[in-house]
């Protein structure tokens, strides 16, 4: 009889765990519906937006490159406008000053007083255009803010609420009045997100869509689907995604070898080890998991460092991009079984 009875209790006890187990629904949900959103305008760029989606469940900012027209601007705003937060968009310019993102005291001639008034980054989601076309000055302004969620004025701090986010775009061909980002600044966002061309037949459908939209705008139909209060709900439950400590372990191998390979002047930080983890977690929920495998972490480790490493002079010449030396890297690191 016991042995009889024993298979009836290891049942149980699965059942038990995976009655333990995360509810991925509700976010499954939401997530499929923004992608049929974004979908009726946007052609192709899945992974695009799959990498958008994850980043906004990871907490974390990201930049969009790519030439111009290949709608990045038009993207964040689409996203932007399925999430029932508030939006701001800042066009950054050659004169832009740090205040007129951040903010000013304006003396109160009633109250003889300063008083803070607050400028467009006290939102939800930032969308920087151009991102490289302000001075530095005006880039280190989002060092705080980026980072710790809050702004330092006049010895007062400002909490910004949550969730904040930040998508920046940048034009990786032109260089005449634009400034390079520092590397402090590349390494606050989670994903660098490269844009390319679309293919003929995404090319055909852009303008057959273009031709039937007519006067009507291309926002226009988008639903609302997302609050603030979800979103925070969504990240916290990312938070919770398993990762076992062979996969913990694999991670900062993938980073400390961008630190000792010979291709690269400059390797990753563990911030990046970090922003893996985080990315990692994403890539898992929006594919319904509970648990993070292997290829969660390779499909995160390219935009996560792509931006945060500085490929030799010498190999730059040849031609060599920081993508195809992290594919390489991943390549010749074991993956845990």
């Amino acid at each position: 009889m016991d042995d009889i009875n024993r298979p009836e209790t290891e049942i149980t006890n699965e059942n038990v765990n995976f009655e333990t187990r995360i509810n991925l629904t509700p976010l499954l949900d939401h997530v499929n519906a923004i992608k049929k959103e974004i979908e009726t305008v946007i052609v192709g760029q899945h992974k695009m937006v799959d990498q958008l989606l994850v980043a906004i469940l990871s907490n974390g900012h990201v930049l969009l490159e790519g030439v111009p027209g290949v709608a990045k601007t038009i993207t964040a705003k689409l996203l932007a406008k399925t999430l029932n937060i508030g939006f701001s968009r800042i066009q950054f310019t050659p004169d832009l000053m740090p205040s007129d993102i951040l903010g000013t005291s304006i003396f109160n001639l009633k109250s003889s007083e300063f008083e803070f008034k607050k400028g467009p980054i006290f939102s939800n989601l930032i969308l920087i255009d151009e991102i490289n076309r302000a001075p530095a000055k005006t880039q280190a302004a989002l060092f705080e803010v980026m980072e710790e969620r809050q702004i330092t004025i006049d010895g007062s701090g400002y909490k910004l609420e949550t969730p904040f986010l930040v998508i920046a775009t940048q034009n990786p061909i032109e260089q005449e009045g634009t400034y390079r980002l520092p590397e402090a600044q590349l390494d606050r966002f989670l994903f660098k997100i490269t844009i390319d061309y679309p293919k003929l037949n995404e090319e055909i459908l852009i303008i057959q869509r273009e031709h039937l939209l007519q006067d009507h705008g291309k926002l226009e139909a988008i639903q609302t689907l997302l609050s603030s209060a979800e979103i925070n709900q969504y990240q916290a439950l990312v938070k919770q995604i398993r990762v076992e400590q062979n996969l913990l372990e694999y991670i900062a191998r993938i980073v400390v070898n961008t630190r000792e390979n010979a291709f690269l002047y400059l390797g990753a930080s563990p911030r990046a080890s970090i922003a893996i983890l985080n990315a990692s977690k994403g890539f898992a929920a929006i594919r319904g998991r509970d648990f993070v495998t292997p290829e969660d972490i390779k499909e995160a480790a390219i935009p996560v460092l792509q931006h945060r490493v500085i490929v030799a002079p010498e190999r730059e010449m040849e031609g060599i991009t920081s993508s195809e030396i992290i594919k390489q890297i991943i390549e010749t690191v074991e993956i845990p079984r």
